[in-house]
C-alpha cells in the first residue's frame, strides 16, 4: 500500500515539476512577443512525463557538496533533468521573424495554470487523507 501511494506521490510530483517548467517557457513566449526574431517555444508534456516516468530520462551530472568537516552530513543534489523544448511553427509569418501568436501562448498558460492547480489540489487531498488515516 505504501509503494503504491509512494509511485502516486511521485508521479503527481514530477507532473508539477514539468508544469512548472512549462510555465516558464510560456510566460518567456509571452514576454518575447515584440521580440524581433524570436522564436516561440514549448514542450509535450506528456511525452515529456512518459519520458520521466518510465526512467528512460537520464539523470544530468548534478551538483556535489563539499563536506568541510567530520560532522557535516553529507548531502544528495536532485541533478536537474534536460528537457526536449521544441519551437513551434507559426500560423502566420510575420515580418520581424517572431513566431509567437498571443491567442494560442495565452490559452496555453491559462490551461497550464488550471492543470497546476488540479495536480496541486489532488496531491493536497492525497495528503490530507494519509493524514486522517494515519490519526485515525
Amino acid at each position: 500500500m505504501m509503494d503504491r501511494l509512494d509511485q502516486n506521490l511521485d508521479f503527481v510530483s514530477k507532473a508539477l515539476a514539468l508544469r512548472t517548467q512549462r510555465q516558464s517557457i510560456l510566460a518567456g513566449n509571452i514576454a518575447n512577443a515584440d521580440t524581433p526574431g524570436y522564436q516561440a517555444r514549448d514542450i509535450s508534456f506528456s511525452a515529456s512525463l512518459k519520458h520521466r516516468i518510465s526512467g528512460l530520462a537520464t539523470p544530468a551530472e548534478g551538483m556535489h557538496l563539499r563536506l568541510t568537516s567530520a560532522g557535516h552530513i553529507a548531502g544528495k543534489t536532485q541533478p536537474a533533468q534536460p528537457l526536449n523544448v521544441m519551437y513551434r511553427v507559426p500560423d502566420q509569418p510575420s515580418a520581424d521573424g517572431n513566431t509567437v501568436d498571443m491567442d494560442r501562448e495565452r490559452v496555453a498558460f491559462s490551461e497550464n495554470s488550471v492543470k497546476y492547480q488540479t495536480d496541486l489540489t489532488y496531491l493536497s487531498n492525497q495528503i490530507k487523507w494519509l493524514s486522517s488515516a494515519i490519526q485515525g
